[in-house]
């Protein structure tokens, strides 16, 4: 079918928009400006709404319409503070300078692009406007907060998305920094700074991914085969967007980004594909100032008395009567970066008369993020794809796995952005306050702020001041596989361990998840499965990669149940038989996942120490810990308080998980379970009644891509899809039906695949 705009096939059009089955947009333009005006166009076509508010959010401006206090609704790497204290961050963090500075460092294309994309954005709105309201207006038509955007809203949205791993996780601790007057504020509860600091993103410690790429070696040297899979937000503007990229002879790339990014961040091209997982290096550090007495805005350095940068900010408040008033507040900033409060965490850690903290982000000023992606889109092999990660070495806060064309190697690689900071100079530079803070996270680099030398190093070779240099970071080419489900670097493949890197790296040595032990067990049982051909191993991993198994029930299930049901009540004795009965997989028609899952909630709050009788040997990474000791008393406790919290929240511990987890959009019964529950494929709700929504984190954008003698050959899969709507029941639901019923889509790629696509859909938006 033809949408209206349309123009006849023998006449190119300057900027063409083709939906393929599932809605998924392929923009073909003539020029860079107008590929960034289709993009933009139609992302706000499914998303408006979310962009709007989005966009509100990183200009500082959400007080002025939902008021001060209200958070933030939707999942994203922002957490959620209150209003002010993100508009008071974002008014410091992301004004003129930075998005000057960010400009002058993109190429000119992509420069283009990022123009172009305002502008699409604002052609949509404009004609969603002369609509008028209607069954698929978007839902914000009539909100005064939306607005038309410029090349400045993007430029924003891009910082937003660099800093996840670093100021993003501390805007509350950051707005509210100040100096110390009178009654020193209230800490938190204890544990409250080390459950800040667990998450490596967002506030949500499940967010991560699965990632394999299995190599020549696994297919009788047919090439290589990649999967790929975020754990991530189901809605709000950190979701994936799916699309195709086109410039005829310049780039064509597919894959997903974030909402409101221009470019690809994530899939794959004519020569090559990749994927990301949640890296576990460290990307901010602390530095402990020491106060010039009675001045409790000034800090010693070198010596001598150094004022803090003070920044007056003010931004407009909706009150509760609704008119606006005026909030002001100064924040403060040292040489190293802003003032950071964690007395409300933890009242050790707060701006005292003595001392104060401050934080660096090593990515508050890398620009060099999304040119990396433009350039990866346009990567011509494998080893230039490599090459271009070396290069820019601005990867935020993410590894990166990737196969080409022709190729029988396979890549993984942490090199990105990370503090210069060796053991070495972690360790003479560290202060008692900072051996503390070891104990919480030992990994985040916490360092003596007073003395010159205790800075973050530089060195010539990096791409980036302070950073390491990519020389000196973790990579890895092998031909039978790689693999990272957001343990370290260090077991990228069992067989060849990465060692001898900084601990801000993310540590070695350390006992993997029960999620990364199976990732790697089925790596394994993939790369020997003596496949013959690229084809047969992509199609075993499709399959295998959606098996709703936790490797947490398989590894300690019978002797937790061993230990805790001999001689248990009735009602234990019941459960314990229903444990028994599952067969460990979160199936839709599975009896006990959700009693299990509930279980291991209990269980994983007791030490390792104690709790297993084979403690974890780095020499036997896959096998241990073992032995749980299912004869403790606290598991029996543990399944007590399991059993209480399925029925307190109106469940039968025996119901089917498809009872309960379900697409709330329509009812539809979904797989799969939390990550923290031992569960490779992921669906983990946060809503009181089970239910999938916009609030969901899990698995999202799915892709499994090999290269055949056509070419790319890629197979998807968007849990959520593509329209803001879909999840809450609007318009858009295919995907989600799509891969509920575990029915992969051939991405439709070449011209003459999506020419053939049985729902194709064109729009000329230029002509």
């Amino acid at each position: 079918m033809a949408l209206c705009g349309a123009q006849a096939a023998d006449a190119p059009a300057r900027l063409e928009v083709r939906r393929t089955t599932d809605g998924v947009p392929h923009v073909l333009a003539a020029d860079w400006h107008d590929l960034g005006y289709g993009y933009g166009y139609v992302q706000a076509q499914d998303a408006l709404c979310t962009l709007a508010e989005a966009f509100l959010t990183y200009e500082g401006r959400r007080s002025a319409y939902f008021g001060a206090d209200a958070k933030l609704t939707a999942g994203s790497t922002l957490g959620h503070p209150a209003n002010n204290e993100l508009d008071f961050f974002f008014r410091a963090h992301a004004g003129a300078g930075m998005i000057a500075a960010m400009r002058a460092e993109q190429p000119a294309e992509l420069n283009a692009m990022i123009d172009g994309f305002a502008q699409g954005y604002n052609r949509y709105l404009g004609e969603a406007r002369a609509a008028g309201p209607g069954r698929d207006a978007p839902a914000c038509l009539a909100q005064p907060w939306l607005r038309t955007i410029s090349a400045d809203d993007i430029y924003r949205r891009m910082y937003a998305a660099a800093i996840a791993g670093g100021y993003a996780r501390f805007i509350g601790e950051i707005a509210n920094a100040r100096p110390p007057a009178g009654a020193t504020a209230a800490a938190g509860a204890q544990g409250a700074l080390a459950a800040l600091l667990a998450p490596r993103v967002g506030d949500q410690v499940g967010l991560g991914s699965n990632a394999i790429a299995l190599g020549g070696a696994a297919t009788g040297g047919d090439g290589a085969v990649l999967f790929g899979n975020p754990h991530w937000y189901w809605g709000g503007p950190d979701r994936f967007y799916q699309a195709q990229l086109t410039i005829p002879g310049k780039i064509n790339v597919a894959g997903v980004s974030f909402l409101g990014i221009p470019v690809i961040m994530l899939g794959f091209n004519g020569n090559v594909a990749w994927t990301h997982t949640v890296s576990d290096a460290r990307r901010f550090g602390v530095f402990e100032l020491a106060l010039t007495p009675g001045r409790p805005a000034s800090y010693r350095y070198d010596g001598q008395d150094v004022p803090m940068r003070q920044a007056d900010i003010s931004i407009d408040v909706l009150g509760a009567d609704g008119k606006l008033r005026t909030e002001r507040r100064t924040l403060y900033a040292s040489r190293f970066g802003p003032l950071l409060d964690l007395g409300r965490r933890n009242q050790a850690f707060g701006w005292s008369a003595q001392t104060a903290l401050a934080i660096r982000d090593i990515n508050a000023d890398n620009y060099h993020i999304f040119r990396n992606y433009f350039y990866w889109a346009r990567a011509r092999s494998l080893d230039d794809f490599i090459a271009i990660q070396r290069r820019e070495a601005a990867m935020p806060w993410v590894n990166t796995l990737a196969i080409g064309r022709d190729d029988q190697r396979v890549w993984y690689g942490d090199i990105g952005n990370v503090p210069n900071v060796p053991d070495r100079l972690r360790s003479a530079c560290t202060t008692a306050l900072g051996q503390g803070f070891a104990q919480l996270d030992g990994a985040v680099p916490f360092l003596d702020g007073s003395r010159p030398e205790c800075g973050w190093q530089h060195d010539a070779r990096a791409a980036h001041p302070g950073a390491m240099a990519a020389a000196d970071m973790p990579g890895l080419l092998r031909q039978d596989y790689v693999a990272n489900m957001n343990d370290s670097y260090w077991l990228s493949n069992p067989a060849q361990p990465l060692q001898g890197y900084p601990r801000t790296m993310g540590g070695e040595q350390l006992a993997l998840s029960p999620r990364g032990r199976y990732g790697h067990l089925l790596a394994q049982q993939l790369a020997g499965a003596q496949s013959r051909s690229s084809l047969a191993l992509a199609r075993r991993t499709m399959d295998a990669v959606l098996d709703p198994l936790s490797h947490a029930a398989v590894l300690y299930k019978n002797d937790l149940l061993a230990g805790a049901c001999v001689g248990a009540e009735p009602a234990l004795q019941a459960a314990c038989a229903q444990l028994q009965q599952w067969d460990n997989r979160a199936g839709i028609d599975a009896r006990g996942a959700l009693l299990w899952a509930a279980f291991w909630r209990q269980i994983a709050r007791l030490p390792d120490a104690q709790l297993y009788r084979t403690a974890f040997d780095p020499a036997r990474p896959l096998q241990t810990p073992a032995a749980i000791n299912g004869a403790d008393p606290r598991v029996r406790a543990a399944l007590a308080a399991a059993l209480q919290s399925v029925r307190a929240g109106g469940r039968a511990p025996d119901a089917p998980l498809g009872s309960v987890q379900v697409l709330r959009a329509d009812g539809t019964a979904v797989y799969g379970g939390c990550s923290a529950a031992g569960y490779f494929t992921v669906a983990c709700s946060h809503a009181p009644d089970g239910a999938l929504d916009a609030q969901t984190e899990g698995n999202s954008y799915l892709q499994v891509v090999r290269f055949g003698p056509q070419g790319v050959d890629a197979h998807t899969l968007l849990a959520h899809g593509e329209r803001e709507q879909a999840v809450a029941g609007g318009s858009g639901g295919e995907p989600l039906q799509r891969y509920a019923r575990k029915d992969w889509l051939a991405f439709p790629f070449s011209e003459q695949a999506i020419a053939a696509d049985p729902q194709l859909a064109r729009q000329v938006l230029l002509p």
